[in-house]
């Protein structure tokens, strides 16, 4: 035996102990060691986040915080300070809000960009199909036109017939006329 021929019985042995994968049907999902989360719901916190942030509420309890840290830090007892003079733990307190608020907002922009490109691409499609439709509409109408000009309406034959009617009469009167000439 070669090592071409044993080399292909030991592939053919390893094919037939792995089990066969079916094409038709999905695979089962992977178990994960990172924590799983909707991004959905991350998505719509982030927007109520940056809402807030974007309002004059947020802005008022920024300050109130801000004035009282100070005021505490520099009116306070020096055992129950906790942030002596430069405020160096407010800085970073204020960087690490900055730091978080700045990617919320980005996301929250992100997600309105995407609903806005969604709900410009549904507006161009209706533009279209009522584009499609004027010009349907506009089609028939020429059609209509063209096919009125042929057919007689209810005042053209109203007309017709009060010519008649007053040709009948003009030549009832003729005759009548006529019939008393005869007479004398």
């Amino acid at each position: 035996m070669g090592a071409e021929e044993r080399d292909g019985a030991k592939e053919r042995a390893r094919a037939q102990s792995r089990p066969r994968v079916r094409l038709d049907q999905p695979r089962a999902p992977r178990r994960s060691l990172l924590p799983e989360y909707d991004p959905e719901a991350f998505g719509r916190l982030s927007e109520k986040i940056a809402r807030f942030l974007g309002t004059g509420r947020f802005i008022v309890w920024m300050t109130v915080l801000i004035v009282l840290w100070v005021v505490w830090n520099v009116a306070a007892p020096d055992h129950l300070r906790f942030d002596k003079y430069p405020f160096i733990f407010l800085t970073l307190m204020l960087s690490l809000q900055a730091s978080y608020a700045a990617p919320l907002i980005l996301l929250a922009q992100n997600r309105q960009d995407d609903r806005d490109r969604v709900s410009r691409e549904q507006d161009r499609k209706q533009n279209e199909r009522s584009l499609a439709d004027t010009e349907y509409l506009t089609r028939e109408i020429a059609a209509l036109r063209l096919g009125l000009g042929e057919v007689a309406t209810r005042d053209w034959i109203r007309s017709e017939l009060q010519d008649l009617v007053k040709e009948l009469e003009l030549r009832q009167m003729v005759d009548a006329e006529s019939e008393e000439r005869r007479e004398r």
